[in-house]
């Protein structure tokens, strides 16, 4: 075959695979700069496999507008990437040294580690064709291949693990957690050093997060998978709730569980009573895994023990997928509310310094999941009533109950905001009506709002029902967050010990007055969705997944990457044997 005939091949295929593939991986922002236009630079003369390399990329330059006329928050893909390696070292093959090959390989298949799947990445197309090129002299045109193959895979297995296989805005519309404050090029830049210098295995270690509960994360899947590999960890006869007192067989299989746990000494795993070391451990399982601890192994309890481990490994490494998105956000002072757990924390220099119970939206009114900036906060707040709200839940009650709105200090208006007579209108289709509830402790809002301005109409409140904080789930609310202690909250997020101290607040409610009061420093919140958290204990802990939302992220992680296989013959121009 020609020398264009064989290069159109390559180009073909490469052109294929990259516009084919492209916006699996992404980041925002250019990924260097450039010094030339890319037309511009040429492959070195006297290099074969630079000639090579060049003539396949030469046709991807027009499918990248040139970086002056791109947005500048347009996601870049890994094409571009390649494209703009290769541009800056004038098309010269980066995998020319045997060891970074090993070492490519070793970090790829240990992936794993971080709950990727390494057969996504082709290891074995590689490792052949190096023992290929090692065994027999390879044309420029297979190095050229097995060089840009290497190169990609390096590049999405790093962004892997660096911010998330799975692109969270692709599962949610309104997702928002931009990369703002974080510059990809650097960490770009971080793994093309470590290439230059020969240290991939480097590149790899310090591209996942650093964090200590990823680590976590981290040996909770490996003791998991060692679980699963025993043969997964002993089930409980369901169908009967199990007391203390009781003496049955399935007393002794619930030890034997507790034991695979963890929560119960190993000695103690072999009888069948039910008696105060199994109450306790029980009590530990029920408390860790957000279920009433009330130490008797019920229908809920006994159904969350017989979980398969295999499910659970799935759940630690969606929750690791997660941390890879978010935990880069988590610098400095900011408020996260965890929905899946029902807290909220506030964070002073990366460190947690006050946390609470909260009661988030119900499954069919879910609380979004977003960020956004508290901007102010409002006492004494008056709640006018959401139209759902307005629709589904009020206007039944006013209905069946002509005194709902007096009992509740709640007023109606028209569209001028004149205030009605609720005897005058009428209730069974009551069109431009608007119901604003009085200030006031009982106001549904409580004594204080915490806002951030959103599209969703979310923000903290106080709440009159408190008895719900008692509840292990506090999916219960319309959408917004109900937090158990605001108040301490709103005293830590202004941050002024002499005007918005507690006395302070407290003489702010007692004025009776609906009043917003700017923060003198914006404070960044984060709704985030966990269903796993790690203990103190050092052992993983499993929350219910409210919102079902761990399924499509599982989906999504376990979908095979696009990278092409590796064919040197094919590269080459020759059909298989």
């Amino acid at each position: 075959m020609g020398q264009l005939s064989r290069l159109f091949v390559i180009s073909h295929v490469f052109i294929m695979v990259f516009l084919i593939s492209g916006d699996v991986l992404a980041e925002t922002s250019p990924i260097a700069p450039q010094t030339a236009p890319i037309s511009m630079i040429e492959a070195i003369p006297d290099d074969n496999v630079a000639q090579e390399i060049h003539a396949v990329l030469e046709p991807l330059i027009t499918a990248f507008p040139p970086l002056m006329t791109r947005p500048r928050h347009q996601r870049i893909d890994v094409n571009r990437v390649v494209l703009d390696f290769y541009t800056h070292r004038q098309f010269r093959a980066a995998w020319t040294h045997p060891d970074d090959v090993a070492q490519l390989l070793k970090s790829l298949k240990d992936t794993q580690i971080d709950g990727l799947e390494p057969a996504d990445f082709r290891i074995d197309d590689l490792a052949m064709a190096q023992a290929s090129m090692q065994n027999t002299a390879p044309t420029p045109a297979q190095q050229a291949a097995f060089d840009l193959a290497a190169t990609r895979t390096y590049i999405t297995a790093l962004l892997q693990l660096r911010r998330g296989k799975v692109d969270p805005s692709r599962l949610d519309m309104h997702w928002n957690f931009d990369l703002a404050g974080v510059d990809p090029r650097a960490d770009v830049n971080t793994f093309f050093i470590a290439l230059d210098t020969h240290d991939v295995a480097r590149a790899f270690a310090q591209a996942p997060p650093q964090e200590a509960v990823y680590g976590g994360l981290r040996e909770a899947l490996a003791q998991l998978r060692k679980v699963r590999d025993r043969g997964g960890w002993p089930k409980v006869a369901a169908g009967q709730k199990l007391t203390p007192g009781m003496d049955d067989p399935a007393v002794g299989q619930l030890r034997a569980r507790l034991v695979a746990g963890g929560y119960l000494e190993p000695q103690k795993g072999k009888r069948t009573d039910y008696d105060g070391a199994v109450i306790a451990a029980v009590k530990k399982y029920q408390t860790e895994q957000y279920l009433g601890a009330d130490g008797v192994a019920g229908v809920t309890t006994l159904a969350a023990l017989n979980v398969p481990v295999q499910a659970r490994i799935d759940q630690v490494r969606v929750n690791m997928e997660r941390a890879r998105w978010l935990l880069y956000k988590l610098q400095g002072t900011f408020v996260i509310v965890d929905i899946a757990g029902y807290k909220v924390a506030l964070y002073r220099d990366g460190q947690p310094i006050w946390r609470s119970r909260v009661q988030v939206g119900k499954p069919f009114r879910s609380t979004p999941i977003f960020q956004a900036e508290i901007t102010y906060v409002t006492f004494n707040p008056t709640w006018t009533v959401p139209p759902t709200i307005l629709k589904e839940d009020v206007l039944p009650k006013i209905l069946s109950n002509p005194n709902y709105l007096s009992a509740n200090r709640i007023r109606p208006y028209d569209r001028e905001g004149k205030m009605l007579d609720p005897s005058t209108v009428d209730w069974s289709n009551p069109r431009g009506i608007t119901l604003r509830q009085d200030a006031g402790p009982e106001n549904s809002l409580g004594q204080v709002v915490i806002r951030f301005p959103n599209d969703y109409a979310i923000y903290l409140h106080d709440t009159p029902h408190r008895d719900l904080f008692a509840k292990n789930v506090r999916a219960t609310s319309s959408g917004c967050i109900r937090v158990e202690n605001p108040l301490q909250l709103v005293e830590l997020l202004f941050n002024d010990p002499v005007r918005w101290n507690s006395a302070g607040i407290q003489k702010q409610l007692a004025n009776g007055k609906t009043e917003n009061i700017r923060l003198p420093v914006k404070v960044p919140v984060l709704l985030a969705y966990w269903t796993v958290d790690m203990g103190s204990s050092g052992r993983v802990a499993f929350k219910p997944d409210v919102y079902g939302y761990d399924d499509p992220v599982l989906k999504a992680l376990n979908l095979p990457a696009k990278l092409p296989a590796l064919d040197l013959q094919a590269a080459n121009g020759q059909a298989k044997p």
